[in-house]
């Protein structure tokens, strides 16, 4: 071991005991509520608290973001060192007085490390819950190899957060991780689902929502994109983009994936050309995913059960919602309220498609795709 890293144990040591401690609070309601319960009900239990924290990690990552937080603490896992802000004081005061609007600063460093301590503790019970997965597998409705690979995915997410600091928030790896939350998400609302086995006769079929869920995938890397870029304001204006309907662009520098913050592949500074282009990518596709998330309502409404028109009604509400959010940031100046329910919102309709996949039964779907042409029928599955 280097001497770096052994430097570093006492500072990951206390790390683990903060997390195992704050993980041992929504662990102790979990057991006290279930103590009583059948072993496949404790699980289904771990797993809701486990699927609505993950769901506030992942705003509260885009709240670190959305505050410049993301280099609070410029090390990683502790903060220059230490377990807490509180033990990097003089250090944090230091930087501050060198640059007193950041990077480093009380607050970042704070909002940075309650981020992680937050991963810590989805980390941990993802951990119990694959402990128990394995120990009480008759009890499960799913192989516990879904919470093994929900665990290995959770300590990708890690690494994940760790290249997202020491690269100095290299846009790729901010992107990926973003995308990796959703993902986690989608495992543990799947885990969840298989608990609850609800699988009904709604009238769409699988593969519509699985194609509506890709679409909003891609529409969430975009995004991504522009957020880790910070290109939400280079177009000011809508419908038009700095008044023009198609604006000056330079695709090919934004969409460079393999380059540092700020900066072009050739090492240059990233052109406001090329962040024009990147927002509105991001613009011009969200006319796709609203269109889908639009038909498989409507097929949802006009097809559907009950629960049907209520998956229906709740896609519409989010989708709706994720409009308004999302031209409010560009009209009113990118205001983190807007922001934040903007990312909340993308996590949102991402769990209630996944959700919905996991209910459709096989053969149920008697209504056309709502990927497909008027009236064109829809092969069953």
């Amino acid at each position: 071991m280097t001497g770096a890293a052994m430097a570093g144990l006492p500072a990951l040591l206390k790390l683990l005991a903060v997390a195992a401690l704050a993980a041992l609070v929504p662990l102790a309601w979990w057991w006290g509520r279930q103590r009583g319960a059948d072993a496949r009900a404790r699980l289904a239990a771990l797993t809701a608290i486990t699927l609505f924290l993950t769901f506030d990690l992942i705003a509260f990552g885009a709240f670190t973001r959305l505050t410049d937080s993301g280099l609070g603490c410029p090390d990683w896992p502790g903060c220059y060192g230490q377990a807490s802000p509180l033990g990097a004081r003089s250090d944090i005061a230091a930087a501050e007085a060198a640059m007193p609007t950041g990077p480093v600063t009380t607050t970042k460093a704070w909002i940075e490390m309650t981020h992680r301590y937050l991963a810590m503790v989805v980390g941990a019970l993802i951990l119990v819950a694959a402990g128990l997965g394995w120990r009480q597998r008759a009890a499960l409705p799913h192989s516990p190899w879904w919470p093994t690979a929900t665990l290995v995915w959770v300590i990708v997410q890690g690494l994940f957060g760790k290249y997202t600091v020491t690269l100095k928030l290299y846009p790729a790896v901010v992107t990926l991780h973003l995308l990796g939350g959703l993902v986690l998400l989608g495992l543990l609302v799947l885990q969840h689902e298989s608990f609850r086995a609800r699988s009904s006769a709604v009238p769409v079929s699988r593969g519509a929502v699985l194609g509506v869920l890709a679409l909003l995938m891609v529409q969430v890397l975009l995004g991504g994109w522009v957020s880790t870029n910070y290109a939400v304001l280079a177009c000011s204006g809508f419908p038009t983009c700095n008044g023009h309907w198609w604006p000056p662009m330079a695709p090919a520098e934004g969409f460079t994936v393999l380059r540092e913050l700020g900066r072009a592949g050739h090492g240059a500074l990233l052109s406001f050309d090329a962040l024009v282009a990147i927002h509105m990518a991001h613009r011009l596709f969200a006319l796709v995913a609203v269109l889908a998330l639009g038909a498989l309502v409507r097929a949802l409404w006009r097809c559907g059960s009950a629960e049907g028109r209520r998956f229906g009604i709740v896609l519409l509400v989010l989708m709706l919602a994720q409009v308004g959010s999302g031209l409010s940031n560009v009209v009113l100046g990118w205001p983190i309220v807007a922001a934040l329910a903007h990312s909340a919102g993308a996590a949102a309709l991402v769990a209630v498609l996944v959700s919905l996949s996991s209910r459709v039964r096989a053969g149920s779907s008697a209504c056309p795709s709502p990927l497909a042409g008027v009236g064109r029928p829809v092969h069953r599955i």
